[in-house]
């Protein structure tokens, strides 16, 4: 179960953010903002206590605190992103988290290694690290070692398709995920009750279970009742404007 959630208030340069899909044209800033009020309000409802952080005008991603850091029950463990761009936003991120973990429990990836939190699946004590444009060899080899020392474990999964680990395969707890694309039949995957996402709401994938809930993306209706179907409450949070920078549910929040 989570108790803390810490996520960003998006700025109004959220319209230069990083994409890999201008087609989808600019996010609305306003109706980012108003997106991201019912995102902070469906974690509310799920019984964690949220921080919410102001608005950085200087990095048009910050709202997308899940690559800064990977918060585990152990120790927090401060990212080094592989978009250079982004590495302010984790310095940012370090005094906040001090709040929550004793410096003795705070780890870093170091240059050269790189990873993003958008990389990591964390399940039970395991946590799955995608290999990626954004998370190198050495980053992972970081992680593992830092993962073992506190008793946990990691492995590699490699990526050929997506940006990030999580924008095909989540976890939502009690032996499900939700796999699109080339997660369908990766072994990795193979021990868990596979929900698998049509291609053409494959952007969905990425759900988050929080506390029992399921939070999904709005305006996708085969996985909101994939999701039912599985068992769980569904609530459902709209992305569009955060979809146009690469985002998406999980992206926008440090959940711990």
């Amino acid at each position: 179960m989570f108790q803390n959630v810490i996520v960003k208030r998006p700025c109004s340069k959220i319209t230069e953010g990083i994409t890999s899909a201008p087609e989808l044209g600019k996010p609305d800033y306003e109706l980012a903002l108003k997106q991201h009020d019912a995102y902070i309000e469906a974690l509310k409802s799920c019984g964690v206590n949220v921080t919410v952080l102001e608005a950085d005008e200087e990095f048009p991603d910050s709202c997308f605190v899940e690559d800064t850091a990977v918060l585990t029950r152990k120790c927090a463990i401060i990212t080094n992103p592989g978009a250079a761009s982004r590495n302010k936003e984790v310095e940012a991120m370090i005094p906040v988290i001090k709040k929550f973990y004793s410096e003795d429990c705070i780890e870093y990836i170091k240059a050269p290694g790189t990873l993003e939190g958008g990389d990591v699946m964390m399940v039970g004590d395991h946590f799955y690290v995608g290999r990626s444009a954004r998370t190198n060899e050495e980053g992972i080899r970081q992680f593992i070692a830092i993962l073992e020392k506190y008793g946990l474990t990691g492995s590699e999964v490699e990526l050929t398709e997506v940006l990030h680990l999580k924008t095909g395969v989540n976890y939502i707890e009690n032996n499900n995920m939700l796999v699109s694309g080339e997660f369908i039949d990766k072994p990795d995957f193979a021990k868990y009750n596979k929900y698998v996402i049509p291609q053409e709401e494959a952007y969905a994938a990425n759900c988050i279970w929080v506390n029992g809930k399921v939070i999904v993306p709005a305006n996708f209706p085969k996985v909101a009742q994939i999701v039912k179907d599985a068992g769980y409450e569904v609530l459902l949070v709209d992305t569009s404007e955060y979809r146009k920078i690469d985002g998406g549910l999980s992206c926008l929040s440090l959940r711990f």
